[in-house]
Order: C-alpha cells, then structure tokens, then sequence
C-alpha cells in the first residue's frame, strides 16, 4: 500500500512540533503562540502542502463541532406542543 504522506511531508510537521515545544511556533494570521498539538500538525502540513509535497488534500467542513441550534439546554430536540385548544 502506498504511503499516505511523504517523508518530506512528516519532517516537516516533525519540526513543527519541535517548535511547539520549544514555545516558539506561531500561527499564521494572528501571530500568536500555538500550544496545540493538532493545530502544530496542521501548520507542518499546511507548509508542505505549499511546498508540493506528497499530502492529501485539506479537509472541508470547518470545524468538527455540530451545531446545537436545534437542542435545548438539556440536550433534547426542542418540539412545539399544542395547548388542546382547536382552533375552529
């Protein structure tokens, strides 16, 4: 089976978790000191992604986070119930 990321690729986010470690990894846009872990693996790849790389494509969908608009606070489906009253 082939290799799913070049060599090239986890050198890459190997270096980036060394920077993370060492506290001197920094995000993109804000600048801002990464402490995760999976976003230090997101930036090596990202950066071998830019450089031509054997990585798979990004992944879509934004977050990973399901939207709670349709639930309640106690987490059950929030259903309109009728008051018995019709309506003629």
């Amino acid at each position: 089976m082939a290799r799913k990321y070049s060599r090239a690729a986890g050198k890459k986010v190997e270096r980036a978790m060394h920077e993370r470690k060492a506290g001197t990894l920094k995000s993109g846009s804000s600048g801002k000191t990464v402490r995760s872990r999976k976003q230090a693996i997101a930036i090596g790849l990202s950066e071998a992604r830019r450089e031509g790389k054997k990585v798979p494509p990004k992944r879509s969908g934004g977050s990973s986070r399901k939207s709670t608009s349709s639930r309640s606070a106690s987490g059950r489906k929030t259903t309109r119930r009728s008051t018995g009253r019709s309506s003629k």
